[in-house]
């Protein structure tokens, strides 16, 4: 099960280049969801020596105040055989063998982030250390807690840095390595302290003693060993660092693990637990259970990586297809971006979508109701008829019939049926001018590019423009030929009283009495009504004409001829995504790959078990 350390390794390596390194984000953390081992301790509790025994190197910065000043997630990869080297996350192709400089690229990289202030900073340095000497296993060493600031640091850094430790500790994947001073009570124990807040039943909690070698004479720390001065779930390890004298003079650190064994079985009070006494002891112990952690959080990796991918995959295709770099792909994105605003379109009006039916609703009652209120009743009243037909005959009254007359009275009532047609035009105009902002607000790819979406939507309401121009033209035509021939047929076909000239044993004017007034008038109307009957047919065929059945064909028409026109630079315009989706595709589509690699890695270690 050793490739399971080496599995996290490579995730958590792969969440740190995502700039996912366990603080607050609005994206999904794979981190968080990750086995870790964090160590906690105090100011000089040992903390460092600890580390650089597990290792068996001397690499950790070292000094007064506070060293440590970002999480060092220190990864240990053993290797059967070879020199040891080092290699930095921030320089991957670069090996160390010199462990001096890799102290002194720790102090530098962590220059580089926080500047030469005594600052710390959440962003942790990622080092991989590869040795025979060593066991596979991952440790973040965290700012020693401190309980008074330094000169050159902000009062707060004593809360900032209880922050950055408990926003590790506290996660329930987090096994907590607790170091603490046996010289000192463990009731005043920095570690103990905060480990005993997030971790109550110490249940994820390793406690590990050091200075055991340091403490006054006549004492030891058999009880706290043995768990009785503050249990925990496992036991307590005693480790007995180097001294300052051994650091000066390079001891090396094999030699000083020997030092460290011998002291554990040759101290009386302490042979009886020498047996898992020591750093060497502590890494195989701290490996062996992060790799049983490992194995039990297996199954909840894998659901979270499934759900997650598809939480991704969905954001990122709410979000659109990334912008294309060249001129070419520019334009064949905006004709597909139109396209799809074209489909939504058409659908509204093929009833794929709603909207279409309100069109309908124009021919079957608007235009009808627009037609019955023109009341060509009394337009043909008594009064206005007399009035028509008097004036047609001039000064000579008409002799055989009053052609003038009719053709007056009826030219007259036509001509204002043309308000209902030009309303009938102007009602489709603005249904299909609200279905084209329907449409534009329907195709997410428009929400993308504002720009895009201005420009489309006002090349779409010109083109209607023109449309309803042209149709208006068209309606207003039907109105004009009716006008212009009246259908003879419909006066053949009227009761004469005799053969053209009607009724001799009348006076010619005769005529002009009420009876054979409201004989033409009611001919007129059954005219008008007849014709009125045509135009309520016709004029929707030619608004769906001259309107609908040209906006399914040609909306964007004249728009695709002005692109073909543009230049790389224009179309960029046109395609001016805001740049805070940009830079959250780019994320999530980063966020994706590591998930996706995490998901096949994970599996491929589930599946080999």
């Amino acid at each position: 099960m050793e490739n399971l350390i080496a599995l996290v390794n490579r995730l958590q390596r792969a969440c740190t280049a995502l700039g996912d390194h366990g603080e607050e984000s609005s994206l999904p953390t794979l981190w968080d969801a990750l086995p870790t081992i964090a160590v906690v301790g105090g100011q000089s509790s040992g903390k460092s020596s600890v580390l650089e025994s597990i290792v068996g190197k001397d690499f950790l910065p070292r000094g007064s105040g506070i060293v440590t000043r970002r999480p060092l997630v220190l990864q240990l990869h053993r290797i059967d055989e070879g020199r040891e080297y080092a290699e930095f996350g921030h320089l991957p192709r670069k090996r160390f063998t010199d462990f001096a400089a890799v102290r002194k690229e720790i102090a530098d990289e962590t220059d580089r982030e926080t500047g030469r202030s005594k600052q710390i900073s959440s962003v942790p340095i990622y080092l991989s250390i590869y040795s025979p000497n060593v066991v596979n296993l991952t440790l973040i060493d965290l700012p020693g807690l401190t309980k008074v600031a330094v000169e050159g640091q902000p009062d707060s850094i004593v809360q900032d840095i209880e922050n950055m430790v408990r926003s590790y500790i506290e996660k329930p994947n987090c096994i907590i390595l607790a170091i603490s001073p046996a010289n000192q009570d463990l009731a005043t124990s920095d570690a103990i302290k905060i480990s005993r807040e997030v971790d109550p039943k110490g249940e994820r909690t390793f406690g590990v003693l050091t200075k055991i070698d340091l403490m006054d004479k006549g004492t030891d720390a058999v009880d706290m060993l043995e768990g009785k001065s503050y249990k925990l779930q496992f036991p307590w390890i005693g480790v007995v660092n180097r001294s300052q004298a051994d650091i000066n003079k390079n001891v090396d650190m094999i030699a000083a693990r020997r030092r460290e064994s011998e002291y554990f079985s040759s101290t009386p009070e302490y042979r009886h637990l020498a047996h898992r006494m020591g750093s060497e002891h502590l890494g195989k112990v701290m490996s062996k259970h992060l790799e049983s952690v490992i194995k039990s959080r297996i199954p909840g990796l894998q659901s979270l990586i499934n759900k997650t991918i598809i939480e991704l995959e969905t954001e990122l295709s709410r979000l659109g297809k990334p912008i294309a770099t060249d001129a070419g792909g520019k334009l064949y994105m905006i004709m597909e971006i139109c396209r799809s605003f074209d489909g939504n379109f058409k659908e509204h009006l093929d009833g794929v979508r709603p909207g279409g039916d309100k069109i309908y609703y124009v021919f079957d009652n608007q235009l009808p109701a627009a037609l019955k209120r023109l009341q060509f009743d009394k337009q043909l009243s008594m009064d206005n008829v007399r009035k028509l037909i008097t004036e047609a005959d001039g000064y000579q009254p008409h002799l055989i019939a009053p052609e003038q007359g009719y053709r007056r009275l009826i030219e007259s009532s036509i001509v204002s049926m043309k308000g209902p047609a030009e309303a009938a035009v102007d009602a489709v105009h603005a249904i299909l001018k609200e279905l084209i902002h329907k449409a534009i607000s329907e195709t997410a790819e428009l929400k993308q590019y504002p720009s895009l979406r201005v420009e489309v939507s006002n090349a779409a309401v010109e083109s209607l423009e023109r449309m309803r121009d042209e149709s208006k033209k068209g309606t207003l035509q039907l109105v004009e030929m009716e006008c212009s021939y009246l259908t003879v047929d419909f006066f053949r076909k009227l009761p004469q009283d005799i053969e053209k000239g009607g009724n001799p044993t009348h006076s010619i004017f005769d005529r002009y009495n009420d009876s054979y007034l409201r004989r033409i008038g009611s001919n007129v109307l059954s005219y008008v009504n007849m014709v009125c009957a045509t135009l309520r047919n016709s004029i929707p065929k030619s608004v769906v004409y001259g309107q609908v059945r040209e906006a399914k064909r040609s909306l964007l028409d004249h728009f695709f001829a002005d692109l073909g026109k543009k230049e790389g630079k224009q179309l960029g315009k046109l395609l001016d995504e805001d740049p805070a989706i940009m830079q959250r595709r780019l994320s999530l589509a980063k966020r994706l790959e590591l998930y996706r690699a995490a998901q096949a890695e994970i599996d491929s270690v589930a599946w080999s078990k």
